[in-house]
């Protein structure tokens, strides 16, 4: 059984940071992509980053480049997404995810997926 639980989210004025995390039990993660996207009402599901099995390559939406920082160890079998400046507009659920296939999760296409973490930016 493969379980990816999501750490960090909450409540934090625009401009601040906050450090995500991605614990993952049941699956060696350096076999898999690893990705976070994130979920609105309004927007749905949207991609935010991806990161290659060892890290050697990364993938940024518009949305967080310049922004957010993706990487993983694979030692404690875990994934992170950093996020600076931090604007209302990014409020959303933010969940982690697994994809054998680096090219298809920047298409949005995962294999194993986290109930995600609540971020709320304030204005």
């Amino acid at each position: 059984q493969v379980q990816l639980v999501e750490s960090g989210g909450g409540l934090v004025k625009s401009g601040g940071t906050l450090r995500l995390s991605c614990v993952v039990s049941g699956r060696k993660i350096n076999l898999d992509s690893l990705g976070w996207f994130r979920h609105t009402p309004g927007k749905g599901r949207e991609f935010v980053a991806a990161i290659s099995p060892v890290g050697g390559y990364t993938n940024y939406a518009d949305s967080g480049k310049g922004r957010f920082t993706i990487s993983r160890d694979n030692a404690r079998n875990t994934g992170y997404l950093q996020m600076t400046v931090l604007q209302p507009g990014d409020t959303a659920v933010y969940s982690c995810a697994l994809c054998v296939s680096y090219s298809a999760m920047s298409s949005g296409r995962a294999d194993y997926w986290g109930q995600g973490t609540q971020v709320t930016v304030s204005s």
